[in-house]
């Protein structure tokens, strides 16, 4: 499992704490599930981390770090999988959503679709509903799988690593 290579990126407990901006959420923002790597909290930060970055939104980061607090999800986790939407990957994503959402509430739009800012601006009173249905369906269903996937690989590495303990301590 890649936690051992993961622990170098996450900021020490300690040095958290003297920090006077994390002061400003309160003694919740220390406890140990949200900053450790354990199986529940990173697949609840997973869960997290890709709803949030299906959402079109300003400050996904602060948003999925906040929602981690009440899930117990990993906060360092959770705010780096908000940046699978960047600028580069955003449009397509959001372009995805809106069709995804357009799909969903059976409104095809007929109209040509231009990756413009300036025809999104001029459209977002017929977009907004199709984009945000579509977005937070999309961030549900990635959502879930990455929790999934997360349990089930997590549960996998558990039983591979026990088996080869089990033929260690038999030879």
């Amino acid at each position: 499992m890649p936690k051992n290579h993961l622990r170098k990126f996450i900021p020490n407990p300690e040095k958290l704490k003297k920090s006077k901006v994390l002061g400003i959420l309160g003694s919740q923002i220390y406890a140990a599930n949200l900053w450790h790597l354990n199986r529940k909290s990173v697949a609840r930060g997973f869960f997290n981390g890709l709803f949030w970055a299906f959402i079109p939104m300003p400050f996904q980061m602060l948003a999925s770090a906040l929602l981690a607090i009440p899930m117990r999800a990993n906060i360092p986790l959770s705010i780096a999988l908000v940046w699978i939407t960047n600028p580069f990957t955003m449009p397509f994503v959001f372009y995805f959503n809106y069709k995804f959402g357009s799909f969903i509430l059976g409104s095809h739009d007929r109209k040509h679709f231009k990756l413009s800012i300036e025809w999104i601006w001029d459209k977002m009173e017929h977009i907004w509903l199709p984009l945000y249905v579509g977005s937070v369906m999309s961030g549900l269903i990635a959502g879930a799988i990455g929790y999934a996937l997360i349990i089930i690989l997590w549960r996998f590495h558990v039983i591979k690593r026990w088996k080869e303990r089990q033929l260690r301590s038999q030879k």
